[in-house]
């Protein structure tokens, strides 16, 4: 069975939140923020989709149906999440199970290398 509120503390924690301050971000009290977390209450769907805003998650992920995480893709540039969208297509699904790397993975490659190290 699913852990809501076990999920919710753990991305609480990931971006070293307190319950107060991940309240104080959505408008609820600390002792709400608990009540989630101990799987005391549910929240409403207005909060989930804030819930999935503030921590970069799916609704899905967030309440237990899709559970592989997302990509955080805040804060890079346009030119990076556009690699970042290039290497999930390419290497997300490799149907040829073929030695080493295509000329698109090769090239793909080299793009991040070359954006990911400009300062």
């Amino acid at each position: 069975m699913f852990d809501f509120g076990l999920r919710l503390r753990e991305l609480r924690e990931k971006q070293k939140l307190s319950q107060e301050q991940l309240g104080r971000r959505i408008g609820r009290s600390k002792s709400v923020i608990s009540s989630y977390e101990n799987n005391l209450k549910l929240p409403p769907l207005g909060i989930l989709i804030e819930f999935a805003h503030l921590f970069n998650v799916s609704l899905d992920y967030l309440v237990g149906i899709d559970k592989n995480e997302m990509v955080s893709v805040g804060g890079l540039s346009p030119e990076q999440r556009a690699l970042i969208d290039l290497l999930v297509f390419e290497f997300g699904d490799r149907q040829s199970k073929a030695a080493g790397l295509s000329a698109r993975q090769q090239e793909i490659l080299n793009g991040l290398m070359k954006e990911f190290s400009k300062k």
